[in-house]
């Protein structure tokens, strides 16, 4: 089964980064007629530049991971459709955005839509906490979807900071899956998602030729939210937390500290950690570096967090991981002195 799994995925991740590639390839010319992005009080480039490379990169993940699980033939290993086609509507949900805008609260409406349909399409016997009330659970991980969809999306600011984070997360995740401790089909899509963004990184590569868009980045952080809750479901709690540490702390903190200041949370702004490093003196090139650099230890100590089952080894794992961020983001928050 393991070599099964290892062949399907390294399938899956090969031929979904050659379709990204491609399909990105082949849609720059009309996006860049249609889908430019100019500069706002958020961005960190200066010349208008295509977005919507998030087609190429949606769509080889969900076919190819859907051809490759179809070849695969057993009956344990299925499609995830309510993932498929929330992902697809969200993405449609990105598109519109990203062409011509859409209010905060549609948006949202749009997006909780998306979420709700990968949680409450799970069977009921998936629980992450079996002691509390399934409709409680339900909610709240549905507004802890929701967040995250939306922490992915503020994330993206960056050239390359998207495939810094989600690759090694992905990659993490079909390790798992090759250990035993992801499904067939869980560890297949991460895979295929993997690769497409290896696919789309030679064009997002700082100066970038073209970003990803809503219509990519909305999409990725709902498939990122269900592979976390796939572990979380299968009581691989650590491990769920650890992966996407980086991006939950800096947008959290983030948050938070516009909330206490009362400024508009909504609105494009420049104060993440990673933002404010490039405006303290750090390149795009090390900022990118030192978060793949740190999402690495991450996901290592994900690993390692479902090798050693005992609460207490977990625990000190999530506060390694949690130092580890804040050091990052310490060093982000400061004005360099020297080249």
């Amino acid at each position: 089964m393991i070599d099964s799994q290892l062949s399907l995925s390294l399938l899956a991740a090969v031929l979904a980064a050659l379709l990204s590639a491609v399909l990105i390839w082949a849609t720059r010319p009309l996006l860049l007629r249609h889908a430019l992005a100019d500069p706002n009080a958020r961005s960190s480039h200066r010349l208008p530049t295509p977005q919507g490379a998030g087609i190429g990169v949606i769509m080889a993940t969900l076919v190819v991971a859907g051809v490759v699980i179809i070849f695969a033939g057993t009956a344990d290993v299925k499609i995830p459709i309510a993932v498929f086609g929330a992902t697809l509507f969200i993405a449609a949900v990105g598109l519109a955005d990203d062409v011509r805008f859409i209010p905060v609260l549609p948006r949202l409406i749009l997006q909780g839509l998306a979420v709700s349909a990968v949680i409450f399409a799970a069977p009921d016997d998936l629980r992450i906490i079996p002691a509390c009330p399934l409709w409680i659970e339900r909610v709240l991980t549905l507004l802890a979807g929701l967040w995250f969809v939306n922490l992915v999306n503020f994330m993206d600011g960056l050239d390359l900071m998207t495939v810094a984070e989600a690759v090694p997360l992905t990659a993490a995740v079909v390790l798992l899956g090759w250990l035993g401790d992801a499904a067939t089909s869980t560890t297949i899509v991460a895979a295929a998602l993997c690769g497409a963004l290896l696919g789309f990184a030679p064009f997002n590569r700082p100066v970038a030729r073209i970003f990803l868009g809503d219509v990519g980045s909305l999409p990725i952080g709902l498939l990122l939210g269900w592979l976390l809750l796939q572990l979380a479901w299968h009581q691989q709690f650590a491990a769920a937390l650890l992966l996407p540490l980086y991006y939950l702390v800096d947008a959290t903190a983030t948050l938070l500290r516009r909330l206490v200041k009362r400024e508009p949370f909504w609105a494009a702004h420049r104060t993440h950690y990673y933002q404010r490093a490039t405006d303290n003196g750090f390149t795009v090139w090390r900022v990118v570096g030192e978060v793949f650099a740190l999402n690495l230890v991450l996901a290592a100590l994900a690993v390692a967090a479902t090798r050693i089952q005992q609460v207490s080894i977990q625990v000190m794992l999530l506060a390694i991981g949690g130092i580890l961020v804040v050091l990052v983001m310490r060093r982000f928050s400061q004005q360099r002195t020297s080249p």
